[in-house]
């Protein structure tokens, strides 16, 4: 669907509904396409353990840190 900018303006609603139902929405200055509007995607909701058995973390991930290292991370 292409319009023009006065239409756009009139009709800013309807394009964004259009859109969001995956049709390709064009805005044009005179004859020229300058802006497409396009629904942003969503970020996936994360999920509580869904790392489960795909990551291992040993035991020495608890050990303190050498004083060298928690010196720099003191700003020392």
């Amino acid at each position: 669907m292409r319009v023009s900018i006065h239409q756009a303006k009139t009709q800013l609603s309807k394009l964004i509904a259009a859109a969001e139902r995956g049709e390709e929405v064009i805005i044009s200055r005179r004859e020229t396409p300058v802006v497409k509007i396009v629904p942003v995607q969503q970020p996936k909701k994360r999920v509580f353990g869904a790392l489960k058995g795909k990551i291992d973390i040993g035991p020495e991930f608890f050990d303190p840190l050498p004083e060298e290292e928690l010196a720099l991370w003191n700003s020392e």
